[in-house]
């Protein structure tokens, strides 16, 4: 959009000072400039052609908030910005001083970035993780899972009062009640605290692994970036295909580097009971008991086991699943 400078400076000289002359009084009269001047009243005529430009685009922008299109259609030079104006009288003139101010939309989408940035996502949906949590929706969505929400909100709270303690959770329940929603909430409610997070889906994560074979500094990376999050979620575990190195060397080391360190927190079809037994048999080395307890003591004494119950909420759309 053209400013009024532009504007002017593209007619011939007598008109331009007409046009001139008829913008100040346009300018005056706009409302926004007459209670500019109730606080300024040295804020005169003079001024206010020595400001022109400055007004107009203060009145423009503003006009432009009050009908807003949207932030991604936002018309203002700065996006998510408008214009707001400062004026000091001095003892020879009176200076009008120009700032750029975020709205409100603008901040709200900051926070939300800040927050998305702060959450990491191996193979989950992006979309469980994108936008805000209504706790009343998720609290009465299903009453048979109230107490496993009830649990997920406690926790939250606690840490907001005393700081990341170094369990986790351990929410195992039948498939689709709502155990990776529920994690997706916790770890979206703790990042608005400042806390990193990351969510793994252990199927496809396993199955990614043997490519990092190939790529030793990516496989590095992946690890230490699991075992120095705040908040660390295995999701679905027990679902995955196991194998002996994915078992002691990844998740064994991560486990064994968190612990007492960090919480960790698990979604799982399994009771734990089961999630040993599962991993104590690799389709390679077959029964391996003592391999399986020593992952288990990773994680046993680390975790606040949660049942979550309820119907199956799996369907289209982001509702469906919570």
């Amino acid at each position: 959009m053209e400013s009024l400078g532009e504007l002017l400076r593209g007619m011939p000289g007598r008109k331009l000072l007409q046009q001139a002359e008829e913008k100040a009084r346009e300018i005056a009269s706009d409302p926004l400039i007459v209670t500019l001047r109730q606080k300024h009243p040295e804020l005169d005529r003079q001024t206010i052609k020595l400001n022109l430009n400055k007004l107009h685009q203060y009145v423009r922008e503003h006009s432009n908030c009050s009908s807003c299109p949207g932030l991604d259609k936002c018309p203002n030079d700065m996006e998510g910005h408008y214009t707001m104006l400062k004026v000091e009288p001095g003892e020879d003139w009176t200076r009008v001083y120009d700032h750029k101010v975020a709205c409100k939309k603008f901040i709200a989408q900051s926070n939300q970035d800040a927050i998305r940035s702060r959450i990491r996502s191996f193979y989950v949906d992006e979309r469980a993780l994108s936008q805000g949590y209504s706790s009343l929706e998720i609290l009465d969505k299903d009453q048979e899972r109230e107490e496993a929400v009830m649990q997920v909100m406690d926790y939250i709270l606690k840490v907001r009062k005393d700081g990341l303690p170094q369990e986790g959770m351990y929410l195992s329940g039948h498939l689709g009640t709502g155990k990776t929603f529920l994690m997706c909430y916790l770890l979206y409610e703790l990042a608005k605290d400042g806390y990193t997070g990351a969510i793994v889906y252990m199927p496809d994560f396993a199955e990614d692994l043997k490519s990092m074979f190939q790529d030793p500094l990516k496989l590095k990376e992946t690890i230490d970036a699991l075992k120095e999050t705040d908040l660390l979620i295995f999701d679905d575990i027990g679902a995955e295909n196991l194998n002996p190195w994915l078992r002691d060397h990844v998740m064994g080391a991560i486990l064994n580097y968190r612990m007492n360190r960090k919480p960790t927190f698990f979604t799982s079809n399994h009771d734990l009971d089961a999630l040993e037994k599962h991993f104590s048999f690799t389709s390679k080395d077959g029964d391996e008991e003592f391999k399986g307890r020593r992952i288990m003591d990773r994680i046993r004494p680390f975790v606040e086991v949660v049942e979550v119950n309820g119907y199956n909420k799996r369907g289209a759309g982001r509702g469906s699943q919570q």
